[in-house]
C-alpha cells in the first residue's frame, strides 16, 4: 500500500497562500513578498544575449558557472571585505534552494534547528523535511533576533541555528553587535550559523553585517539571492557560500536534486552583480520612502509598529479581527502566526507596492481598525 512521508506528511501549505486565496481578484496586495522593479536591463540582455548564441543551452559546472562564482566571491569581497574562493560558491535555485541544501548537509533526524519566531516560514518548513526538529525562539519587543535565546535553546542536540537581517517577516535589521555574537555562539557552541542574506541591500537604518566577517572557525553557512538584492524573483538565483568542507556536502545534495542551476539566470545573475548598481539604490530610497508612508500611517490609525530598519515589511501588533476585516475590504495583509506562534497579534505587511495602493489601503486598513475596536 502506497503512504506518503511521515516528514511531508508535518509540513503544510503555506499560510500565505491561504490568505492570497481568500481574498478577491481587485485586493490591493499588501502580502506579497517581492520587489515591485523590474529586473536591471543589463541582467535580462545577458540572458537574452546568451540564449541567441547558443551559450545557455547545456548544463553549467554544478556549482555553476566559473565567472558567476567569481562574481559572487567579489561580491562579498567589496560587500563584507572577507575573501571567498569562487569554488566555494553553489549558484543554487533561488535563496530557497541554498536554504534546502544547507539544512540537507548539516541536520540529521532528530537534530534541532533554532530558528527565529516570527520568521521565515521555509525555515520550520524545510527543517521537518531533513526529519530535523524546529526549536522557535521568541524575538526582542523591537522584533530583532535576540542572541541570548539563541545561545540559551542550544542544547547537545542543536546542529544549527538559523539568522535573518534584514528580517521577512519583521524587516528588522541586526546591530553588529548582535551579528558579531552569532558568529561567538557558531564558534564557541560548535553548532553552524546558517545566515539568511537575501535582503542585505535593503537597509534604511543601521548597517548590514554578517557572521561570515567574525566568525573564527567555519561554522558560518551564507546564504543569498538575486531574488531580492536584484528584483530577480521569477529567474531563481540564489546561492551559498561556506568552507571547502561544507561545500563539497552541500554540493551533494545540489547534484543530485538540481544539477545545475538554470544557465539563463546563471548569465543574468552574472550581470547584475558586475554591472551598474544603480538599481540597487533606486530600490531602497523608493523603499525607505514607502516604509515611512506604512509606518506613518498604521501610527495613525493606532497601531504600534515598531520601525523596520530593511527590507519592505513591517510588522504592528493589531487587534483581533483586523485581518479578516481587511480581507472583507479588499486588502491583504498576512496574520503574523503563519510566520509562528510568536507572531499571533501581529500582522506582516509588505509596501513593495505602489504609493497610490498603500495610501488606499492605509484608509480602508483604518476603516477596518474602527470596526474591530468600536
Amino acid at each position: 500500500m502506497t503512504h506518503f512521508s511521515e516528514r511531508v506528511e508535518q509540513v503544510s501549505i503555506s499560510g500565505i497562500r491561504e490568505v492570497f486565496e481568500a481574498a478577491g481578484e481587485d485586493a490591493i496586495n499588501l502580502g506579497l513578498g517581492q520587489p515591485d522593479f523590474s529586473a536591471p536591463t543589463h541582467a535580462r540582455e545577458a540572458a537574452a544575449d546568451a540564449i541567441r548564441e547558443g551559450r545557455a543551452d547545456g548544463y553549467t559546472e554544478n556549482k555553476g558557472l566559473n565567472s558567476l562564482r567569481e562574481a559572487i566571491a567579489d561580491k562579498h569581497a567589496r560587500d563584507q571585505g572577507v575573501d571567498v574562493d569562487p569554488s566555494d560558491v553553489i549558484a543554487t535555485a533561488g535563496g530557497s534552494e541554498a536554504l534546502h541544501i544547507a539544512l540537507e548537509a548539516h541536520v540529521d533526524a532528530g537534530d534541532e534547528v533554532v530558528i527565529p519566531d516570527p520568521g521565515f516560514v521555509s525555515y520550520d518548513a524545510l527543517t521537518r523535511l531533513t526529519g530535523g526538529t524546529p526549536v522557535p525562539v521568541p524575538l526582542r519587543d523591537d522584533l530583532t533576533i535576540d542572541p541570548d535565546a539563541i545561545e540559551a535553546a542550544i542544547t547537545d542536540d542543536t546542529a544549527a541555528f538559523v539568522v535573518n537581517s534584514p528580517g521577512n517577516p519583521t524587516g528588522a535589521v541586526s546591530p553588529p553587535e548582535d551579528v558579531r555574537e552569532f558568529a561567538r555562539i557558531a564558534d564557541e557552541h560548535d553548532v553552524l550559523c546558517i545566515s539568511d542574506e537575501v535582503y542585505e541591500y535593503t537597509v534604511f537604518d543601521g548597517e548590514f553585517r554578517s557572521p561570515l566577517e567574525f566568525a573564527d572557525s567555519d561554522n558560518v553557512v551564507v546564504v543569498n539571492s538575486a531574488s531580492k538584492l536584484y528584483s530577480m524573483t521569477g529567474w531563481r538565483l540564489g546561492w551559498v557560500v561556506s568552507s571547502t568542507r561544507r561545500i563539497e556536502r552541500m554540493l551533494r545534495v545540489h547534484q543530485y536534486a538540481q544539477a545545475c542551476a538554470a544557465a539563463p539566470s546563471q548569465f543574468a545573475a552574472e550581470a547584475a552583480l558586475t554591472g551598474p548598481q544603480d538599481q540597487v539604490d533606486e530600490m531602497t530610497e523608493s523603499f525607505e520612502r514607502r516604509r515611512d508612508i506604512v509606518v506613518d500611517g498604521l501610527t495613525d490609525i493606532g497601531l504600534d509598529v515598531p520601525t523596520p530598519g530593511g527590507a519592505f515589511y513591517c510588522m504592528p501588533e493589531i487587534p483581533e479581527g483586523f485581518v479578516d476585516e481587511c480581507l472583507d475590504r479588499g486588502v491583504i495583509v498576512v496574520p503574523g502566526e503563519a510566520f509562528g506562534e510568536h507572531g499571533r497579534g501581529y500582522a506582516r505587511l509588505s509596501y513593495a507596492t505602489d504609493e497610490e495602493s498603500l495610501h488606499e489601503a492605509l484608509d480602508i486598513m483604518g476603516e477596518a481598525y474602527d470596526a474591530v475596536t468600536r
